[in-house]
């Protein structure tokens, strides 16, 4: 391993996806700019990034019911699902950048054409959708979504959630043949491997940061721990970008920054169903999303997913939530109790008065038996047999507790950014949609703190070679969108319809 530096221009303390992209798309403005990154455990991409701790889905908002509410006439927002449909464009047009330039050799190595799908059952459930459906279909960024109630054609495109349903079930689809599968891990492993091919970059495994402390020039110090040999570091750095996920609130705390008081986290766990069998994986092709229980938090949206880790095909059921006191998967039971601070106790005692929904909701999750969840599993997949799905652990997610003038707390369940006045330090806190809007995230801190570079004469040029459709609305412009999606489509080996 490489020696610490004593000074850099960027710090990144995790090394997931979020570091990671961020660090590329730096590198990719300002080759010249060192960059340092930190993680606690062996190896980049271990924690929310890995591919078994999360859904892969590519969140285009294509099939996730939870970001088209409908409203009390009967009509559907789609507000928020096309807010993250073209999120998901910007990661798609950086990717496609790197495969042009050869920085990832195939696409292949992350990302898997697979559609994605809506399901439900029931008469209410379905006339929702067909709603959504409706209202989708006539924007362009949905352009090609099917709808069926016809239970033959919903078995030609997922066999599985038909066969062995009561025939006189109520049920209807949508499919989008554009989705995709992504191996946000597999992802991970390919931004730091192109990071580390380039100098001025660094990357420090086994390393936990223990104090920030920012000095008279605005520099930040960052003393970093061998969790080894307890040996500790300290690194000066012009920029502190802290993406490690759950583990990000204590960053913030650590930081001092104003901006940041007040902010707790909620962590929320999930167990999955995988089967492994090839007869009955190779019969899904398909993310098939369904209703989400009452009050329960976005990730915890049921879904019957093909999975494509390691070119080997697997079938994913879940995440059925639970509490834990864990901030990250391999994070201490105590994480919870030690991010309880004087700012953020009214917070998270408004969040407990207000949101108990979302309390009773993991109460129940944590009493569920197997019995109870395979029983889930089987709302989908009818005929699914026990013997072939295993249980496997999902990673942490942290809800934002937001302080809040009016109400003292809120909870959030999409992710902010928290950034320093100075702009010299910048906190990613939340979980869904996540890994999804990397891309979308790291222009958002070129925007939040580094807007002083993004002219014609700097960064401008090179981030428009990199996001062709920077700076255009794609929700509005249809030619852009299509023309932005056909040439992504084509250099990742995605459908395109």
């Amino acid at each position: 391993m490489s020696q610490i530096p004593e000074t850099s221009d960027i710090v990144l303390i995790g090394a997931g996806i979020m570091s990671a992209t961020l660090g590329t798309v730096l590198k990719e403005l300002e080759p010249s700019l060192s960059v340092t990154m930190f993680d606690t455990l062996h190896d980049c991409g271990q924690e929310s990034s890995q591919a078994w701790n999360n859904a892969g889905t590519g969140h285009a908002a294509n099939c996730e019911l939870n970001y088209t509410p409908q409203r009390p006439d009967g009509s559907v927002d789609i507000t928020k699902a096309l807010e993250v449909n073209t999120e998901f464009d910007i990661s798609r047009q950086l990717w496609a950048h790197l495969v042009t330039k050869g920085a990832i050799p195939d696409p292949r190595a992350f990302l898997h054409p697979c559609p994605h799908m809506s399901f439900v059952w029931g008469d209410d459930n379905v006339a929702f959708l067909r709603q959504r459906h409706r209202e989708m279909a006539a924007h362009h960024c949905y352009h090609g979504m099917e709808f069926s109630e016809d239970p033959a054609q919903i078995a030609a495109w997922a066999p599985l959630i038909i066969e062995g349903r009561d025939k006189g079930q109520p049920v209807a689809a949508t499919r989008i043949i554009s989705g995709a599968d992504v191996d946000y891990g597999a992802l991970t492993h390919l931004l730091v491997k192109q990071l580390q091919a380039q100098s001025g970059f660094s990357v420090h495994y086994k390393h936990r940061v223990v104090a920030l402390a920012q000095v008279e020039d605005s520099r930040w110090l960052v003393t970093v721990e061998d969790v080894a040999t307890h040996e500790r570091t300290t690194t000066s750095a012009r920029f502190v970008f802290a993406g490690a996920g759950g583990g990000a609130l204590d960053i913030l705390q650590k930081s001092g920054i104003p901006e940041g008081n007040g902010y707790a986290g909620f962590p929320v766990s999930g167990i999955w169903l995988r089967c492994d069998v090839d007869d009955i994986s190779a019969q899904h092709h398909a993310k098939v999303y369904g209703k989400a229980a009452h009050g329960s938090p976005p990730m915890s949206v049921p879904h019957l997913d093909t999975r494509i880790i390691g070119g080997k095909r697997s079938l994913l059921f879940g995440p059925y939530a639970g509490f834990s006191s864990k901030f990250l998967k391999h994070g201490s039971y105590a994480d919870l109790l030690r991010s309880i601070e004087p700012g953020n106790i009214l917070p998270m005692l408004a969040v407990a008065r207000d949101d108990w929904q979302l309390s009773e909701y993991l109460i129940g999750q944590v009493l569920q038996t197997s019995e109870h969840q395979f029983a889930a599993l089987q709302g989908f997949f009818p005929r699914a047999q026990r013997e072939d799905w295993q249980r496997a652990v999902a990673g942490q997610r942290v809800q934002i507790i937001k302080p809040d003038p009016q109400h003292t707390g809120v909870l959030e369940f999409g992710t902010e950014l928290v950034a320093s006045a100075d702009k010299s330090f910048v906190a990613l806190l939340g979980a869904s949609p996540g890994a999804s809007t990397a891309a979308f995230i790291a222009m958002e801190v070129l925007q939040k703190c580094f807007d002083d570079r993004l002219t014609p004469d700097a960064w401008l040029g090179r981030l428009k070679q990199m996001i062709p459709t920077y700076g255009i609305d794609l929700k509005k412009d249809a030619d852009a969108c299509r023309d932005s999606r056909a040439k992504t489509a084509k250099v990742l080996q995605l459908d395109f319809v």
